[in-house]
């Protein structure tokens, strides 16, 4: 009997099995006993798909660190290797590059080799890229040390929110989908930290550490059962999903939704571009893409990468304890909005994060635009420093409650099968595009007047509450099955 024939039938095998563990693969068997040890740690479905979830999370980590590199090491490579500041802005923006060019292969990638595949595939290029940068004499080695790093990244970018959102059961899926954008912030913290007290060639190679540990720890974790399903490993999408969700659990109507959503799919295994106007393509793409376009031309990144440059601006005099104060809000609050996301919902938390962003950057735009008028010896040039200070950690507080972590669980929800891969892979090109703009334009942006910069990103954040408002759905407690049957 075919799969589809199960499925019709509303039958399914007898999954009360034991089951072997060896590597990342697991199979059916008799030998129960030769499995207890290395799999009794995870015999608890919420205990297996928190460990899944934390080992994958080593490369947002990775993710997060690349972005914030070029924060604390501005001033010593522009020193170190005699570069002007558009070379800098260049090596900083390059990362993106990459990223474009990881992710336009980050879908296809995750198709043929799976996501796991794909994660060590993309931890190659991050080790040799953080090499190449620490043994830099020139700006030539710093630019293909950046672009090999990006190119890692942007497969992470889009592999990790995937494989988190496949694995997860639906009462857990928001708060662990957060975890990958947690793990980018406590990477940007880092970067920001061990940036205080280390030369810049020392953090490239420290930036090695987190896809060293990655490549192994992935053979201790069972790959995507969606995907594994959706190749036609029957076998194995079962055992996968049996031991995410523990051993003594009953996973056969979990095993015919996805059975039939990928005879669904199945049916047909290209999508003609005509078709994509049917609402059940097109809405789900205007939202993905819109939400990762809009998260990065909130002005996110080039904050984050020039944000000692910004603190020196708004006078205050320790810039670099000032940016790691900030990369600390930003852990915090992502954690808070881990803990909220299946409890308050996606959209609520995208409406106040960025209602939050908006104004927050008002008060930033307004500050800078008082103190270019004043005098430097006034205690009110000193009140507006506070200001702008206070501004801009309410707006790295609104985005890490919402829009740094939703876009990407948004986008791993609602696309459908069919077109996962290249609508992910558009969706995150998209992204890391807009990032090059941002992190390209910052810095000449912020030459030309801080006060014109941050108001362009509060216009483009209070047009992000208006798509929010009028275009996202709630996707909080709902199986993946159930959001993109609800676009047909």
């Amino acid at each position: 009997m075919s799969f589809r024939d199960e499925v019709e039938d509303g039958t399914s095998r007898d999954l009360k099995k034991p089951f072997l563990h060896t590597g990342s693969w697991y199979r059916m068997g008799s030998r129960q006993s030769s499995m207890m040890g290395s799999s009794a740690v995870i015999r608890d479905s919420s205990i297996s798909v928190v460990l899944c979830t934390l080992i994958v999370a080593l490369g947002p980590i990775q993710f997060g660190f690349t972005s914030g590199y070029s924060s604390p090491t501005q001033s010593a490579i522009i020193k170190d290797l005699g570069l002007t500041t558009s070379e800098f802005s260049l090596f900083g923006s390059l990362c993106n590059v990459g990223a474009m060019v990881g992710a336009i292969t980050s879908g296809q990638i995750a198709e043929y080799v799976g996501r796991k595949g794909s994660l060590m595939i993309a931890s190659v290029p991050n080790i040799i890229g953080w090499l190449v940068i620490s043994f830099a004499k020139d700006s030539s080695f710093l630019y293909m040390g950046r672009l090999l790093e990006g190119f890692g990244v942007g497969i992470i970018s889009y592999v990790v929110p995937v494989y988190i959102a496949e694995i997860s059961p639906q009462n857990m899926r928001g708060a662990l989908g957060s975890v990958n954008q947690l793990s980018v912030t406590i990477g940007i913290m880092l970067a920001y930290l061990l940036g205080l007290f280390v030369h810049w060639r020392i953090l490239a190679v420290l930036g090695i550490f987190p896809c060293t540990i990655l490549i192994p720890a992935l053979f201790f974790i069972p790959e995507s059962p969606r995907w594994l399903a959706k190749m036609g490993m029957m076998e194995d999408f079962e055992v996968s999903l049996q031991v995410l969700r523990g051993f003594d659990t009953d996973i056969s109507l979990e095993v015919n939704d996805i059975k039939r959503t990928v005879a669904t799919s199945g049916k047909r295994t290209t999508v003609r571009f005509a078709e994509l106007k049917r609402r059940k393509y097109y809405m789900p793409l205007m939202i993905g893409i819109g939400l990762l376009i809009l998260q990065q031309l909130s002005g996110i990144n080039g904050i984050l990468f020039y944000s000692s440059t910004i603190f020196s601006t708004a006078g205050v005099s320790s810039s670099d304890v000032a940016t790691l104060g900030i990369g600390a809000v930003q852990v915090v609050m992502t954690g808070v909005a881990t803990w909220l996301m299946d409890k308050a919902g996606r959209r609520i938390l995208m409406t106040v994060s960025s209602i939050g962003m908006t104004i927050s950057l008002l008060l930033v735009s307004v500050a800078f635009y008082v103190k270019d008028f004043i005098s430097e010896s006034s205690h009110l040039y000193s009140v507006m420093s506070i200001l702008s200070l206070v501004g801009l950690v309410a707006f790295v507080i609104s985005f890490s409650l919402g829009m740094g972590a939703i876009p990407w669980l948004i986008m791993s929800e609602i696309m459908p099968v069919s077109i996962k891969s290249l609508a992910g892979s558009v969706a995150t090109l998209a992204n890391w595009l807009m990032s090059w703009v941002v992190t390209m334009t910052a810095n000449l942006l912020l030459t030309w007047s801080t006060g014109g910069t941050f108001t362009i990103y509060t216009v483009i954040n209070a047009c992000t509450v208006l798509f929010v408002l009028f275009f996202v759905p709630e996707t909080k407690g709902r199986t993946l099955e159930e959001i993109q049957a609800s676009f047909r």
